[in-house]
């Protein structure tokens, strides 16, 4: 005779399938960070934003201040050096655009 009883074994399940999003979540973000491909500097929004894969390189931009760089803006996000304004696509840490906000 078996030692489990069916509601443990209905409990035990229902666990098991609660968790399963969760393990799933840090599946597809651990692809993800890893499939992003390199924003290319041809790419029409990247133009529209002024964005540059080395920061020092758009001192002739007026909104430019040095110091700002993609790693410390608020849209950017260290994991899988995507930005929330480029969602299809990684950016070079040291890069940045006019849309460079500080981290709060």
């Amino acid at each position: 005779m078996a030692t489990n009883s069916r509601r443990d074994f209905l409990r035990n399940s229902l666990f098991a399938v609660a968790a399963l999003p969760l393990g799933a979540g840090v599946l597809s973000r651990t692809a993800l960070a890893q499939d992003l491909p390199r924003l290319e500097m041809d790419n029409a929004q990247a133009q529209a934003l002024g964005y540059v894969e080395t920061a020092s390189e758009a001192s002739g931009n007026a909104a430019y201040e040095e110091g700002e760089h993609c790693a410390n803006c608020m849209f950017f996000n260290a994991e899988t050096e995507g930005c929330q304004l480029f969602p299809q696509n990684s950016v070079a840490p040291e890069g940045w655009c006019q849309s460079w906000t500080a981290k709060a």
